[in-house]
């Protein structure tokens, strides 16, 4: 069973991932590598107090801070980055701090993500 209704999957969410690859000059550039699918509808809210203290127990959060449901997805971790429009047509990031597979099911994700500021 989902744990949200499929009528609040409102959000086309794009998710990539955060990898690193020599830049030639002895550093690092960081990546985003497109995960297969790339996008999924998913529901983006406001994380409450009572999300952050269930879901990311123990962690400093001082950002905004975000809960995002999609559907399972093996790739996403917390080097995963997501991207989606908002209903006024806005881009947002944001990168995922806390991956929750509820009840260890396979039907969903539930996301802690903390929004990019440009």
């Amino acid at each position: 069973m989902s744990t949200v209704e499929i009528g609040k999957r409102i959000h086309l969410v794009t998710l990539a991932n955060a990898t690193t690859a020599p830049d030639g000059d002895g550093g690092f550039t960081d990546t985003l590598t497109p995960l297969t699918p790339p996008t999924l509808y998913g529901e983006i809210r406001p994380a409450t107090a009572r999300d952050l203290e269930r879901l990311a127990a123990g962690t400093v959060l001082s950002m905004e801070t975000l809960i995002v449901i999609v559907p399972f997805h093996a790739g996403v971790t917390t080097k995963t980055r997501l991207t989606w429009l908002d209903r006024a047509g806005r881009s947002h990031a944001a990168n995922v701090t806390g991956v929750n597979n509820p009840d260890q099911r396979c039907i969903d994700l539930v996301l802690v993500v903390v929004e990019v500021v440009a």
